[in-house]
């Protein structure tokens, strides 16, 4: 007990100790800090009093100065380019304003006068406050400047005969170097032809090669943003052979280039090299935010020019829509930027090719409606597929006339589920009657579909087209919109998205009324899973596509209701029936397999009844 009295005590005094200790250190450290903190008020009152007061606009101006000497530093050769005044320059044609500017010698923004962006304003393409393409050039013994940054001498425009118009501007150097940039405009034309023209290029260039440097970042024009920003991506001619990226961020061209450019859902720009790009590469990313720049893009190209002091490369920019017949006039393989069916959905292009677009724009030519278009290639669709559907819905027929027959089969082996299996591929092959004639129609859907799926996606024809409560057939129509964004369905409700999932759930119901019961619930409930499907997967898609395939439903549920009652006569399937009943059949291959696994299934099924009957 004195042992643990002591030790208490002990403690006590410690915990004593350790207090007075680390009330003291504070006390300390507390007074340490406060003569600090007054001796660094003092020196700063001091330097305060020391300060100069700076005028504010003096500063901006020395700001300016310094950046003015380094600009005269850089340019070296090219003093009289290093300091100007931006000035803008415009020129014209049916289509399209373009405007340039002195610094860099560049075309500065192009706007398309047939367009117009969400805003009702003239789409604008090559706008962007941050963009550049320019090249460096030696101006003096280690030292090197962009063209983008340099005044060019301001720009004289000529008017031609034939309609086109030439704008020049040039740079010159102290020792008798040029560089002239050279435009052509078009008439009715959305090219522009770039002629660069170097004199004293050994000097003026490292190993004769052109270092061209692009960085553009792409505006949204669209409704949806976040469509047309998934729509975007890189698009570029190697080796004489188009080819894009979407999902990657950089390509390192490995081979000769002849065009690069940014296609976006509806329009498009690219730089053509008429002599090649000898190498470059392109990295980009899409802006994921609220803002109206798609995508962030930096290019890099390289062209080797011959070994002489006068030099000349020629280029073509296009600025303008992602019209088929447009774009193959301009540079070889430039129409497939307008996307009728890549990669895995390559096997549709033709379709679209040769079938769809032809077709529609038929249509087009006499139908000022675009909805009604869309209703008219429709219906020639299913006049051509009509034959391999017709077979079809004779063989739905065939089933409702046994529906009968196989319902009280199934009444009379009951719970015997491979037995009935058995009797009933027996009955079909007696009526010779093919149980997945119906999937044809479905099957003829999915190329239709995905051919569709890209056509209407890429119709410029399609764009700012309305049709009843759609406002747009190449975006989404939209009749509500909801306060919060359920997860892949979206933040809106789509009117011909819900028209095209009733007429394909009552397709399902009709089809379903037509075939034998089925227990299996899979299958049972399989036709009527696949509607629900669809109002996730048609709610961001073109009203354009859910309006074919509402229209396309109502035809089948028409042509369906027409062949069953006034073409297919009941009578005579149900008279054919019975007379190949009385033929001899042979089995086919499939129908050997089937058989024989069905009566392995039963053998295992009666099998384990004995063994569970033993126990």
């Amino acid at each position: 007990m004195k042992t643990d009295k002591n030790t208490i005590i002990g403690f006590v005094l410690l915990a004593v100790l350790f207090f007075v200790y680390f009330w003291y250190t504070s006390k300390e450290q507390n007074a340490y800090f406060a003569e600090k903190k007054r001796i660094e008020d003092s020196v700063a009152k001091v330097n305060a009093a020391k300060r100069v007061v700076v005028n504010p606009e003096q500063a901006r101006l020395d700001s300016l100065r310094r950046d003015s000497l380094s600009r005269l530093e850089v340019a070296g050769g090219f003093t009289t380019a290093a300091l100007g005044k931006e000035e803008i320059q415009e020129v014209e044609n049916e289509l399209m304003v373009v405007r340039f500017t002195n610094k860099g010698g560049m075309v500065k923004s192009v706007q398309l006068k047939n367009y117009m962006s969400a805003d009702d304003k003239p789409v604008e393409l090559s706008s962007g406050a941050d963009e550049v393409l320019g090249y460096s050039i030696n101006t003096a013994p280690n030292r090197s400047a962009g063209t983008s940054s340099l005044f060019f001498a301001s720009a004289t425009t000529v008017k031609n005969a034939d309609g086109s118009q030439v704008v020049r501007y040039t740079l010159h150097g102290e020792g008798g170097q040029t560089v002239l940039h050279q435009f052509t405009i078009y008439p009715d034309n959305y090219k522009i032809d770039w002629e660069l023209a170097i004199t004293g290029a050994g000097t003026l260039l490292t190993a004769q090669t052109v270092n061209l440097l692009w960085k553009a970042q792409p505006k949204a024009h669209e409704r949806y943003a976040d469509y047309e920003r998934q729509m975007t991506n890189i698009v570029f001619s190697e080796n004489n052979e188009f080819d894009y990226i979407s999902q990657k961020t950089e390509k390192v061209f490995e081979q000769p280039a002849q065009w690069v450019g940014i296609a976006q859902q509806f329009f498009n720009t690219t730089l053509v090299s008429n002599s090649g790009f000898t190498s470059g590469k392109v990295s980009w990313a899409r802006v994921q935010d609220s803002t109206n720049v798609l995508a962030n893009v930096n290019t890099q190209l390289q062209i080797k020019l011959p070994a002489t002091e006068s030099v000349n490369s020629s280029f073509q920019f296009y600025f303008g829509p992602n019209d088929y017949a447009i774009l193959k006039k301009q540079a070889p393989e430039m129409e497939r930027i307008v996307n009728l069916g890549r990669d895995a959905y390559a096997f549709v292009r033709p379709i679209n090719k040769y079938i769809i677009q032809p077709v529609f724009d038929f249509f087009a030519s006499f139908v000022t409606s675009y909805g009604w278009v869309i209703a008219l290639l429709t219906l020639f669709i299913r006049l051509v597929t009509s034959p391999l559907t017709y077979s079809s819905y004779l063989s739905g027929a065939k089933m409702k006339a046994l529906r009968p027959e196989l319902d009280a089969l199934k009444q009379k082996m009951g719970d015997d589920q491979q037995g009935f299996a058995m009797e009933q591929m027996k009955m079909f092959r007696e009526a010779g009657v093919n149980p997945l004639g119906g999937c044809i129609p479905a099957l003829l859907q999915i190329p239709i579909f995905f051919a569709l799926y890209s056509f209407f996606n890429s119709a410029i024809a399609l764009r700012g087209e309305g049709f009843w409560w759609a406002k747009d057939l190449s975006q989404y129509d939209s009749i509500f919109e909801l306060p919060f964004s359920i997860p892949a369905y979206g933040d809106h409700v789509s009117l011909f998205t819900l028209t095209a999932v009733i007429t394909s759930f009552l397709i399902s119901i009709y089809n379903m009324a037509m075939t034998p019961t089925n227990d299996n619930p899979a299958l049972k409930y399989m036709p009527y899973i696949f509607p629900f499907i669809l109002l996730f997967i048609f709610n961001r898609l073109p009203a354009a596509l859910t309006w074919y395939y509402t229209v396309s439903n109502l035809m089948t549920l028409g042509l369906q209701f027409v062949i069953q009652h006034y073409i297919i006569d009941h009578d005579k399937i149900l008279a054919k029936i019975e007379a190949n009943r009385k033929k001899p059949k042979k089995q086919n291959k499939w129908q050997e397999k089937y058989q024989q696994m069905v009566e392995s299934q039963k053998k295992l099924q009666e099998m384990k009844e004995k063994t569970q009957k033993k126990k």
